[in-house]
């Protein structure tokens, strides 16, 4: 095989046609002789994050095979992966991989991965990746290729790589053995989190067939002094408590088939929207961090637009 030109940057991108649902990635890594080659694959059942985390193990994988020993930056527009492999993969392995309540890490799997290769390219440069932050869809030309080439895999559509070099893979590789603590990471945050997820569908039906006899069509005939009145009054307030209950938890319900649909879709939502989605205040949103639990969902903060900060919804199994 020729040898491989100099690589200058690595770009990186996910994409799934649902959250989860069929996942695509694509990865473009760019040389100093101003070439490119483009990787990319597919994934049945996936979720965004983890096409995210693919295609920066697709990254690392092709620099460890190129040999090289100059520094490279490799740039994601998903705060996830970065804030990830910088920032909260040193607390998770401390913990065993577990989270700061305890709960085990989500795509454990692939954290592990990219945590080895990571420090496996910062021992072949002799110095770690720069993991650096791009904002999606900004006009930047190696995001946006990745974004293409990622969700034309997702979607199943015939898409033409760039095979700036002929590509080498190893399947089955094994990888080597890393030391308990990695060398720090010198790159700076720029901007500051997923399992498969199961459709779940609740219904509630208030039966008001079953509440008969309990209200006079004409109120003006009831005696109110009666023992038959008093233990009406006392059933319609029982009554009243228990369509009041009924109504709070249909709002409950309705809160939580919202909470599905946003993961399902994998939109991002603002502090304020997740605050409402919530009933807390955007300020108890943002005081949480960038990578909690909320009743039966992960939250992470995934990018800023403007001055909004973007959050993500990823269902616990």
């Amino acid at each position: 095989m020729a040898k491989i030109p100099v690589i200058k940057s690595i770009y990186t991108d996910g994409a799934c046609s649902g959250n989860p649902g069929p996942g695509g990635w694509g990865t473009v890594i760019y040389f100093t002789n101003g070439a490119s080659h483009e990787l990319g694959g597919a994934a049945p059942e996936s979720t965004n994050n983890r096409m995210e985390m693919q295609a920066a193990i697709a990254g690392l994988e092709f620099l460890l095979s190129a040999g090289q020993s100059e520094p490279i930056s490799l740039y994601t527009d998903s705060e996830y992966v970065k804030n990830g492999i910088t920032k909260w993969i040193k607390g998770w392995r401390k913990k065993g991989w577990k989270t700061s309540t305890g709960k085990p890490v989500l795509n454990q799997d692939l954290w592990e991965t990219l945590d080895t290769l990571n420090y496996q390219a910062a021992q072949q440069l002799g110095t770690p990746v720069q993991w650096l932050y791009v904002r999606g869809h900004s006009g930047d030309v190696g995001n946006e290729r990745c974004d293409e080439i990622a969700r034309a895999f997702s979607l199943g559509r015939r898409i033409s790589l760039k095979q700036g070099v002929k590509e080498r893979q190893e399947k089955g590789k094994s990888v080597k053995e890393k030391p308990d603590e990695l060398p720090d990471n010198p790159s700076k945050g720029v901007n500051t989190f997923a399992a498969s997820l199961k459709d779940t569908s609740l219904t509630l039906t208030l039966d008001s067939s079953q509440k008969a006899g309990l209200v006079d069509p004409d109120p003006q005939k009831v005696d109110l002094e009666s023992p038959q009145s008093r233990g009406t009054m006392a059933d319609l307030s029982r009554d009243a408590s228990h369509d009041n209950k009924v109504a709070q938890l249909r709002q409950v319900l309705e809160t939580l088939h919202m909470a599905d649909e946003i993961a399902v879709k994998g939109y991002l939502i603002s502090s304020t929207e997740l605050a409402d989605l919530m009933g807390v205040s955007a300020n108890a949103v943002t005081s949480r961090g960038e990578y909690w639990t909320w009743r039966n969902w992960t939250v992470s903060r995934v990018q800023r637009e403007g001055n909004q900060i973007l959050w993500q919804l990823e269902r616990i199994e």
